[in-house]
Formats: C-alpha cells, sequence, structure tokens
C-alpha cells in the first residue's frame, strides 16, 4: 500500500549541504522546487540506484541554524567497502560516533544531523 519516498532536513547552508552530500555520499539533485515567491528552495538528493531521496529544504530568510533537540532520529547509509567508505569520512573529518563492535559510524553532516553508515548484511 505505501513505498518509502524521501526523507527531509532543512539546511541553514544549501551550497554548503549539496557539497557534504556529495563528497560523503555521492549524492545528486534529481529535482528542485522554488517558491514562487522565493521563501524557500527543496533540492533533492539521489544515489543514483535507488529511488530514496533526500530532500535538502532551504529557507531563505532563515537566520540561524536549526535546532535539532536531542537528535533522537538519523538517516542510515549501506557502504559497500565500510574501510573505503571510513577513510572518506576521516579525511573530511566528520565522523562524529563510532561503535567498532557493532561495526557501524556516524557522520555529522554540517547542519548536526548524524547519519548513520553501516556494513552490508550478510
Amino acid at each position: 500500500m505505501f513505498t518509502f519516498n524521501h526523507f527531509n532536513f532543512n539546511v541553514f547552508d544549501l551550497e554548503r549541504s549539496l557539497k557534504f552530500y556529495d563528497e560523503a555520499f555521492g549524492l545528486k539533485p534529481v529535482r528542485e522546487k522554488t517558491a514562487s515567491d522565493g521563501s524557500f528552495k527543496l533540492v533533492f538528493l539521489g544515489d543514483g540506484k535507488t529511488d530514496f531521496q533526500l530532500e535538502l529544504t532551504y529557507m531563505r530568510e532563515r537566520t540561524e541554524p536549526y535546532d535539532l533537540g536531542e537528535q533522537e532520529f538519523h538517516l542510515a547509509f549501506v557502504a559497500q567497502d565500510m574501510a573505503a567508505a571510513h577513510e572518506r569520512h576521516e579525511k573530511m573529518g566528520c565522523i562524529c560516533f563510532e561503535n567498532p563492535a557493532m561495526g557501524i559510524y556516524f557522520v555529522e553532516d554540517p547542519d548536526g544531523y548524524w547519519i548513520e553508515v553501516i556494513p552490508p548484511r550478510k
């Protein structure tokens, strides 16, 4: 009856976020929508393999970063090559938490959102 479509993050600096998601995960814009009055812009990012999209919402009038509260939510990516993914994110300086026992780690995007990186299921 239902299928996943997209997940949204509100971002403070759209260009910085677009650069981060491209560099960290290879996500590219697949569609955009700008409000007729220019007050906001939506950019949907895709991985080129699945239909799932990450929507970045940029509010033009926003003057301060978002308060993410206790951040009891996250997005997750499967990395086919965990060693290469970890090396990339380590070089970017965006790893914020690691759990070697579980074989996972988290990166933090420019707005403070945490993204989990997990190995493929065996």
